[in-house]
């Protein structure tokens, strides 16, 4: 157990790590990772899906740790496009201190960041999409509020232990040459390919990609 990690002292984050600490650094500890590590978050709407990749010291890659069950989601595969729609967005977001929300209405919650600059210059609309506890959903991830306790205590580690914000990627699927294929003849076809470029750096590299908009399509490092 790491003796330097700061925690939340806000009741409910507070309370909720008090609960999952001990099984999660036990399985951090197995795994060769630890608890305030940076943090990668993918989701896949198909498979309802969400996995957290924790760093590992010593490879500086990002290892699988949890990959949890979506209790609820609502809409169909595509990208969110305007306010109101039920739809999760599908696309690469990322999550500062001030996005994390300890006083949730859904227990406890980060903010994704949708729209970001790429639905921005596609003109979608839409706010206050989140990961939260709960089962119900309107746009967001619901994850019932055992699982959000974990996931919130290990994002919340990492932003009180350095990292500056941690990325979440929704896919509408895992892009799969197979599944891909599937795809054709889309109307999301191009938008998909794009993010596949995303998703393929990370299966490569198992770094998540910087990502910039140009010119309305997302670019990667």
């Amino acid at each position: 157990m790491r003796t330097d990690l700061v925690l939340s002292d806000e009741p409910r984050p507070a309370e909720a790590a008090s609960r999952v600490r001990p099984q999660l650094d036990r399985d951090l500890g197995e795994a060769g990772l630890r608890l305030g590590d940076p943090i990668f978050i993918r989701a896949f709407k198909e498979e309802n899906q969400v996995e957290i990749h924790v760093r590992n010291e010593i490879s500086g890659k990002y290892d699988l740790f949890r990959t949890y069950k979506v209790a609820a989601a609502s809409g169909t595969l595509g990208p969110k496009m305007s306010e109101g729609d039920g739809q999760v967005p599908e696309g690469f977001y990322h999550v500062p201190p001030g996005a994390m929300n300890p006083l949730s209405q859904f227990h406890l919650s980060f903010n994704i960041g949708f729209p970001n600059a790429y639905d921005q210059f596609h003109q979608r609309t839409g706010s206050l999409i989140m990961i939260h506890g709960n089962q119900v959903s309107l746009g967001c991830l619901a994850m019932t509020d055992p699982k959000i306790e974990e996931i919130y205590t290990l994002a919340d580690a990492a932003l009180r232990n350095g990292q500056a914000f941690f990325r979440v990627h929704i896919f509408p699927f895992r892009m799969t040459d197979e599944r891909m294929a599937r795809a054709s003849g889309s109307p999301h076809e191009e938008f998909w390919k794009n993010l596949r470029e995303g998703y393929a750096l990370f299966e490569k590299n198992h770094i998540p990609p910087n990502v910039e908009v140009k010119d309305g399509r997302y670019i990667f490092e």
